[in-house]
């Protein structure tokens, strides 16, 4: 059950100016019923400021006439108080133009140390496209005179838990292909903190 905004304040209003049992309001707020009866003796949440719960939608008035009328049943969240669902856009992720000039330099190091990564992979840890990954592989790159090989997770454009999964991923499909041989370590942390501007 979706608690409301706020459970103890919530609990002290409720306490203040309705006549529900305790139970009514501590299912309600997720409160022990004996917590709501130290609120109720002036125990709990002294200071306090109670919140009213139909000024900021959570409840009706309806509904808590209805629940006072009979202490068995229970008061429901108004549907208009749940949070609404956070959607997840799969298009390509916004990177600041600050870190833009930073994705060959995190290419090229993802070249040069993990080449079991696919272009696709490569390009979903970075935010950038294929065609920018094969210019950095054949140094067709507009840039590439100034391309230093540096790590992602250094640049701010990946996270370590990312990367290391993509080359969990990237391992576990070479072994498929290729039986039972060695697989290539994910990058260390010490990695990121040394060794990232060697020349490819």
């Amino acid at each position: 059950m979706t608690l409301p905004l706020m459970p103890k304040a919530t609990a002290v209003w409720l306490v203040e100016n309705t006549a529900l049992s305790f139970e009514q309001i501590g299912e309600f707020c997720g409160l022990h019923p004996l917590e709501i009866q130290a609120i109720a003796d002036g125990e709990v949440a002294l200071q306090m400021q109670g919140l009213d719960p139909i000024a900021n939608g959570q409840l009706t008035i309806d509904e808590i006439e209805r629940c006072q009328k009979d202490p068995a049943l229970r008061l429901q969240i108004s549907a208009s108080a749940h949070p609404v669902e956070l959607v997840k856009h799969k298009g390509p992720r916004y990177t600041p133009i600050a870190k833009r000039q930073d994705k060959p330099d995190a290419i090229s190091w993802l070249l040069k140390n993990h080449p079991e990564l696919s272009d696709g992979q490569i390009s979903k840890l970075v935010g950038t496209t294929k065609p920018t990954i094969q210019a950095v592989r054949d140094r067709s790159h507009w840039n590439s005179t100034n391309i230093k090989p540096r790590h992602p997770v250094a640049l701010g454009l990946c996270t370590m838990e990312l990367l290391e999964a993509a080359v969990t991923r990237a391992n576990r499909g070479k072994k498929r292909a290729e039986g039972d041989g060695p697989l290539v370590q994910p990058p260390t942390l010490e990695d990121v903190a040394g060794g990232d501007d060697a020349a490819p």
